[in-house]
């Protein structure tokens, strides 16, 4: 039995959202955090090791493309690709651009990437038969086009507005090649029914990119899956359905052995007990806002579809998708880098909720967007403020407990550029407050801008006190008053992310003690936490400083200096 849709929409509800406010929109929210910052504990600056060990080789230890390594360790996640974009970013990119922010150039593009796969996706989706809106019987209805590029437009909006992708959609990590290439898979399945062959390219693009990146399970189980899903449409012939899905399967079973060739294969699943559910929901709580609950909202409107929803792909599809990646994230850990590829699914579910929402329904998505993150911006600002005069003075005596000896500087431009985003949201509240046609998107402009402005300002005003707080480069200013730069060092017992920043920020030759050559190191740098693996015997080692991280007490190095060099 076919139900009828829920959705009811006018032509005059969806008017176009402006192309070059959108583009400017998507801009303000990609770059801050891609432009002057300094590699973040503890992934983002690992993976930024990975990549700088493969161009420039720093530590002595052969690193292979097919195995990238660093000080002889491989990656636990298994990664590859993001670690050759870094590296080739990295290598031709001009000589007066750092390292660091090289590496950020493909790592911005695949986050483009992933904005304009899911616009493309929900766009397809959108233009199904079954997620059309009611035809009115004197016309009026929202025309095909027209309805799908506006739901696009709130997928799009909703993606931004999730307060889980703002972090790590802005670091170099393998999460987010992860997530670029399960939006293009998602492109390319959505897409399968109305442009082929584009779809089967993006298809084959996307499984050996997620492989590559550390996710060769999930490829498989979202690929298979995926391609079942979208074999019961009816807008083709069967032969052709089913051509395209063992075409699919064959990319799948080529990706499987491409993974099991450079041994990616992880198997990272852990023990499940009712002990998770409560972590995982207040997980899935904050990461998904404000997603979730247009999702419920979507789930409910369209219940009746869901009795037959494999003849419903712009349901179907993302629901697959959810379920594998909450799964997923479910059985390993309850990792917020693999719930994020959830966010592109969880994204499609909100925007089919904006065509059934009702006038009471969006205004108290409005009025709770508009408290929520003004008061998240007034906060920044005002501790801002209080960093730079004192005033009010709780704030900054806050960070001076938890950032000890950070000192802020005042900067015009940065300060113009938060002015100017802050201007900018006050100015979009007043016109989502005023008399304007109704816009199914515009439920969904407040929680999307008000996410954007928080990020801006945080990646503008807190930035110098983020870097200081999440970054490496004080921990190892207070290295270098001890060791020069260039010096051998021997290190024991060192995470990756430690290994990295001394490496970059300090330009230090590491060599693991034991391994040959190692006694020629007149320094040896040890994690805290492992002293007692340590020969620190008098006739070896003299102990001369343990330095902590400023803005973590229990994460120190301890410096020993070799008492006969």
């Amino acid at each position: 039995m076919n139900h009828p849709s829920p959705a009811i929409v006018t032509q005059n509800a969806v008017r176009r959202l402006p192309r070059i406010a959108l583009l400017l929109f998507c801009l303000a929210y990609l770059l801050p955090g891609l432009v002057g910052r300094d590699p973040w504990k503890r992934e983002d600056i690992t993976a930024f090791g990975f990549m700088f060990s493969l161009a420039n080789k720093v530590d002595g230890h052969p690193s292979s493309w097919l195995q990238p390594l660093l000080l002889g360790q491989p990656d636990p996640g298994a990664a590859i690709l993001p670690y050759w974009l870094g590296a080739w970013a990295i290598q031709y990119a001009p000589s007066w651009l750092m390292p660091d922010a090289a590496v950020r150039l493909p790592f911005g593009l695949l986050l483009i990437m992933t904005m304009t796969a899911l616009w493309y996706a929900v766009y397809a989706l959108a233009r199904n038969p079954s997620a059309q809106p009611i035809a009115f019987a004197f016309g009026g209805e929202a025309q095909p086009v027209d309805y799908a590029r506006a739901l696009a437009d709130g997928g799009l909006l909703a993606l931004i507005a999730c307060l889980g992708l703002a972090r790590l959609a802005h670091e170099t990590t393998p999460a987010l090649a992860q997530l670029s290439f399960t939006a293009a898979l998602f492109f390319g399945l959505a897409n399968l029914t109305v442009h082929r062959r584009l779809a089967l390219a993006a298809i084959a693009l996307a499984l050996p990119g997620l492989a590559l990146s550390g996710a060769p399970s999930t490829a498989l189980f979202l690929g298979t899956g995926g391609a079942l899903v979208m074999a019961f449409q009816e807008r083709r012939n069967m032969r052709v359905r089913m051509l395209d899905v063992g075409l699919i399967l064959v990319i799948c079973l080529a990706t499987a052995q491409l993974a099991s060739w450079l041994d990616l294969w992880r198997w990272r699943l852990q023990g499940l007990t009712l002990g998770h559910i409560q972590p995982m929901v207040q997980l899935l709580v904050w990461f998904l806002w404000p997603a979730w609950p247009l999702a419920m909202w979507t789930l409910w409107r369209w219940r009746l579809q869901l009795g037959q929803v494999w003849k419903h792909p712009h349901l179907a599809l993302p629901l697959w998708f959810l379920a594998v990646t909450l799964f997923s994230t479910l059985g390993t850990g309850l990792s917020d880098r693999v719930l994020l590829l959830s966010i592109p699914a969880i994204a499609t579910l909100a925007a089919f909720a904006l065509p059934t929402l009702e006038r009471s329904v969006s205004a108290l998505v409005d009025w709770f967007t508009l408290v929520f993150f003004s008061v998240c911006a007034l906060t920044i600002w005002v501790v801002w403020l209080s960093m730079q005069t004192g005033w009010p003075a709780q704030p900054a005596v806050n960070v001076a407990r938890l950032a000890p000896g950070f000192s802020f500087s005042f900067s015009a431009p940065v300060f113009g550029i938060a002015a100017v985003a802050t201007i900018a949201w006050m100015t979009l509240v007043k016109w989502r407050a005023g008399r304007h046609r109704a816009a199914i998107w515009k439920s969904l402009v407040l929680p999307a801008s008000g996410a954007a402005l928080c990020w801006l300002l945080l990646m503008t005003l807190w930035l110098p006190l983020l870097d200081y707080g999440r970054g490496y480069a004080p921990l190892v200013a207070k290295v270098s008053a001890l060791i020069r730069p260039s010096d051998c060092v021997n290190t024991q017992g060192l995470a990756l992310s430690q290994i990295t920043a001394l490496a970059y920020h300090g330009g230090y030759r590491m060599v693991p003690l034991g391994e040959p050559h190692a006694q020629a190191c007149p320094w040896l740098i040890a994690d805290h936490l492992t002293l007692e693996e340590v020969d620190v015997s008098l006739q070896t080692w003299r102990h001369r400083e343990t330095i902590f991280r400023p803005s973590d007490d229990g994460e120190a190095i301890v410096v020993f200096e070799r008492v006969n060099p």
